[in-house]
């Protein structure tokens, strides 16, 4: 299955109050595996950049002045999606956005149907806690040291890693690697379980030595006595 994690970075915290995307970024995975794939956009907001939102992403106004307009990549990024669910933290923000951006156009806004929203999954899993990124990648062991501010390419890569560790694709991956099938799948044949106690043999010693003499009887030619040379 296709699916896209998706980051975006903006000029604030509400579209509906004249806040614009600046950047979008996106890691396709597929069978909850990277596949090498990304769309990365910077994005020319038409507007001023608050210090409060350059703090966080470090994009400035200049930087961003000649880079294209939403309107100049729409296609492009709508494309890369196709239909594929899209894998996002905190996904009402980042969405709300799009869609903003997707009205100007007058664009068919992405239903909410096609959210993941990692971060009610990781409520669900580890409530009572923070689960932000940051939070998350120490706790599944991600090296997120390049985060010394956000950007929303490199933190859909990292979404993408925390997602596989959140919804236990990674451990399944690593006993289907490690963990030969029943019928010799990878990595050889099956481990076969012994016994703690072994059987006690069934055929006495009486029973082998009338065995012996019985294979005597058929001479020295025949085959039988390959195997009881040994016994």
């Amino acid at each position: 299955m296709r699916e896209i994690v998706l980051d975006t970075e903006t000029t604030g915290l509400d579209p509906l109050r004249g806040d614009r995307l600046v950047e979008i970024g996106c890691v396709e995975i597929f069978n909850r595996m990277p596949t090498g794939q990304v769309y990365h956009q910077y994005i020319n907001p038409e507007r001023d950049m608050p210090a409060e939102a350059f703090a966080v992403h470090g994009l400035s106004t200049e930087f961003l002045a000649d880079k294209p307009l939403f309107a100049e990549i729409a296609d492009e990024f709508i494309e890369f999606i196709g239909d594929a669910p899209l894998v996002i933290h905190n996904a009402s923000f980042d969405i709300g956005f799009i869609n903003a951006e997707l009205a100007r156009l007058s664009r068919i806004a992405i239903p909410r149907e096609r959210l993941v929203d990692t971060l009610l999954l990781a409520r669900r899993k580890h409530p009572g806690v923070s689960n932000r990124l940051d939070d998350l990648c120490s706790r599944y062991a991600i090296d997120n040291s390049r985060r010394t501010k956000h950007g929303a390419l490199l933190d859909a890569e990292l979404l993408a890693e925390v997602y596989i560790d959140l919804i236990g694709a990674r451990q399944s991956q690593l006993i289907l690697a490690e963990v030969p099938s029943e019928r010799g799948g990878v990595g050889g044949d099956t481990p076969r379980r012994q016994r703690p106690i072994a059987l006690t043999p069934r055929v006495s010693d009486a029973d082998l030595e009338a065995h012996r003499a019985f294979i005597a009887l058929m001479g020295e030619k025949a085959i039988w006595n390959e195997y009881t040379a040994g016994a």
